[in-house]
């Protein structure tokens, strides 16, 4: 379920302090954050944006097309391996006659 439009998007304090500085000065460094749940705006495009996994820091270049989503959409938390091969049970040995 979205966010109420009359509340707005969610962003990080801290966060948007630092997205704001790093537009201001004009540098492109990377951002470090845990808030998954910060929504990216329009003023993080361009950006880069280090978000943690709950191990490391996955590194996620913002676009356009990021507008309004979550941050931690970007940053899966569990890696798939694949499902598991299936094992061959031997048969036993069928009597003649059966």
């Amino acid at each position: 379920m979205p966010r109420s439009l009359r509340k707005g998007p969610y962003v990080y304090y801290k966060l948007q302090r630092k997205i704001d500085a790093m537009n201001e000065s004009g540098k492109k460094n990377v951002i470090k954050t845990w808030s998954r749940s910060s929504m990216v705006t329009p003023d993080f495009v361009g950006l880069t944006i280090a978000v943690h996994n709950g191990k490391q820091f996955i590194p996620v270049f913002i676009t356009e097309d990021m507008v309004g989503h979550k941050l931690g959409e970007f940053a899966p938390t569990r890696t798939f391996r694949g499902h598991p091969e299936k094992t061959k049970t031997r048969e036993a040995p069928r009597k003649p006659g059966q």
